[in-house]
């Protein structure tokens, strides 16, 4: 081998890589921009600005699908987190862009044929994957933090919020925490009344990862009840759990398209 080439190449075997930005300022400055907070405690998404700015966010997305396995598993919890999740999120906004403006729901994609959330529609950590890879088999089976429901938008109104800013790893617990109580304060979404529990479906469809919920809906009582009584009966666990409706239509911003 020519000494000129030889010296090339352990020359690029000696630069590092470009590290990977846990700050995810791509996706950062994005949500700043088409995220529309509904009272602090929802959210909905300009999904028609976010159209004019695909490419910024398939950037975003080629840098998440980069990251090597190997790579991921040598990162912090917290790290491993936030990545996941703000993959999650980034995913499904591109998912619903693939129809926008045509679909009223994330399962006009269908649910047996199409279904969006096990279509393998993307690469991430040298697979292909899904939705329901990062939230099922990845995230609710190796960090068992029941707070990532808070943190996972389905695209649809019925979901805990999408959140303005990115999840990065120092800051994660906070925004976790927030994201809970944003989500039980939502008394469209979480509520008590008569005696009852009014909860979100969510509860109902993961009731395993919220057991005891009657000892976990206790720790947000003052979130969940208007009166004094209706805490004491929640703080007590002697409510009665019942569903709400799950709501699937988009989370579009009605004016979206003009600003």
């Amino acid at each position: 081998m020519d000494a000129r080439i030889a010296a090339l190449c352990l020359a690029l075997a000696a630069t590092p890589a470009v590290a990977f930005d846990h700050s995810h300022a791509a996706w950062a400055a994005l949500l700043q921009h088409v995220v529309v907070l509904e009272g602090g405690k929802a959210s909905r998404l300009r999904y028609a600005e976010v159209a004019k700015e695909r490419a910024g966010l398939k950037r975003y997305l080629e840098s998440l699908s980069a990251v090597p396995r190997s790579e991921f598993d040598g990162w912090t919890r917290g790290e491993q987190m936030a990545f996941l999740i703000n993959a999650y999120n980034a995913f499904t906004v591109d998912k619903i862009l693939g129809r926008y403006p045509g679909l009223g729901s994330i399962w006009d994609y269908g649910k047996l044929f199409g279904n969006p959330f096990k279509d393998e529609f993307f690469s991430l950590l040298g697979r292909r994957a899904s939705l329901d890879w990062i939230e099922h088999d990845t995230l609710r089976k190796d960090y068992r933090e029941r707070r990532v429901h808070y943190a996972l938008n389905c695209a649809s109104l019925g979901c805990p919020m999408l959140r303005e800013e990115p999840y990065v790893p120092a800051q994660l617990e906070a925004q976790l925490e927030d994201q809970a109580r944003r989500f039980l304060s939502d008394a469209s979404r979480n509520r008590y009344r008569d005696g009852r529990l009014e909860l979100s479906k969510i509860y109902d469809w993961f009731k395993e990862d919220f057991e005891p919920r009657e000892q976990y809906f206790a720790g947000y009582a003052d979130l969940l009840a208007a009166d004094a009584a209706g805490r004491a009966a929640v703080s007590a666990g002697k409510a009665r759990l019942t569903f709400l409706e799950y709501d699937w239509s988009l989370n579009d911003f009605p004016s979206s398209s003009r600003r």
